[in-house]
């Protein structure tokens, strides 16, 4: 038995999703982001990208997190959601930099 913390996917559906779980922590988190054909970095980019261009600002809290612990620098993300205003849509990065901010200056 160990005494590791809960992921923030069993937090929030524990036994009411267990696949779910599952695949969040074992297949995606475990797997996924352990391949080696992108970094840690890099991989958290294109994961901001992605919420962003999709307008899922509720993962986005916890992914512009992860994205400074691989390395990204706020100045980076901020340049990252400015450039996709363009090419994914103004409001979909002026909502993604309310949470950026938010996120950077708590």
């Amino acid at each position: 038995m160990t005494d590791k913390e809960p992921s923030g996917a069993e937090k929030m559906f524990g036994g009411f999703a267990p696949a779910l779980v599952h695949f969040t922590d074992d297949v995606l988190f475990g797997e996924v982001w352990k391949r080696t054909e992108l970094t840690p970095k890099e991989r958290s980019l294109v994961t901001v990208a992605a919420l962003t261009t999709n307008g899922n600002t509720d993962q986005l809290v916890f992914h512009l997190g992860l994205a400074k612990e691989n390395g990204n620098t706020e100045a980076e993300l901020i340049e990252a959601i400015t450039h996709l205003a363009f090419y994914t849509g103004w409001p979909q990065a002026m909502a993604a930099m309310a949470v950026a901010k938010k996120v950077f200056r708590s």
